[in-house]
């Protein structure tokens, strides 16, 4: 692929995109993990009532598993301006090294190549944003999540579909898969 642009997704964006792209990779993240400490007011929450998304934190030892997209380069431009928008709820845009696994059946490569790194676009929030929300208790983030509803539907929706899209991609992630365990409970 060479230097095509490589977009990060661990959150939603692994089943639902919502852009154009030419190859979708699993990827890896090292030496961060995803947490439900991100607040949402404009996707799975509203003002006064947030729902909570995941972001990125730095955990050395530890790797992220989501997916990487590559995007065309006469899309660039278009594309990462929709994701600013999309992402626009306390995420900053950073660059980050990635290593590509597999190829993805949907892609059309037949690679079988070892892995590959790749520097890509990362949408991450941080203590630093307005709605970070932080760690808390499972119990309480879980009622939070269950409560919360927004614009793109019921917070809970958001794990459950993250929890099973990890399955998909042979992914485990004991952070996520405790919340959804809380929830189906």
């Amino acid at each position: 692929m060479g230097a095509a642009t490589w977009i990060f997704g661990y959150g939603s964006l692994i089943w639902r995109p919502s852009f154009p792209f030419v190859a979708r990779r699993r990827a890896v993240l090292a030496d961060h993990a995803r947490r439900f400490w991100q607040g949402s007011t404009d996707h799975r929450g509203v003002p006064g009532a947030p729902g909570r998304v995941v972001t990125l934190i730095e955990a050395t030892g530890e790797a992220c598993v989501g997916v990487a997209y590559a995007i065309a380069d006469d899309t660039r431009a278009a594309v990462l301006a929709h994701l600013d928008a999309r992402e626009q709820g306390g995420y900053t845009r950073i660059e980050a090294w990635l290593t590509l696994t597999e190829a993805d059946a949907r892609d059309g490569e037949a690679r079988r190549s070892g892995p590959e790194r790749v520097r890509a676009v990362v949408y991450r929030a941080d203590p630093t944003c307005a709605e970070w929300l932080g760690d808390a208790p499972l119990a309480e983030m879980a009622a939070q999540i269950r409560a919360a509803h927004g614009p793109s539907g019921p917070n809970a929706e958001y794990v459950l579909r993250l929890a099973e899209a990890l399955r998909a991609l042979d992914a485990r992630d004991a952070h996520v898969e405790a919340l959804a365990l809380a929830l189906r409970s």
